[in-house]
């Protein structure tokens, strides 16, 4: 093993977002595109400064669920 090897396993914890799934998703609240952040593992809507959390690979599209991005 090397010493990358442990990070690995954390790769295959980011939720990954199905691209179709992405085309025709919209942000609940102003009904705009959504954004994908793999790091964050959020959909992001810049219309309504709101980020849905992505868990295990399922969209949180709740605006009470969302965090609120900084300008």
């Amino acid at each position: 093993m090397t010493e990358d090897a442990p990070t690995e396993p954390m790769l295959a914890l980011t939720a990954e977002i199905d691209p179709r799934l992405l085309e025709i998703l919209v942000c609940p609240v102003t009904h705009g595109p959504l954004d994908y952040d793999r790091e964050r593992a959020e959909l992001i809507s810049r219309g309504a400064k709101l980020a849905y959390p992505v868990r295990d690979g399922v969209p949180i599209m709740l605006p009470e669920e969302a965090r609120e991005l900084e300008d």
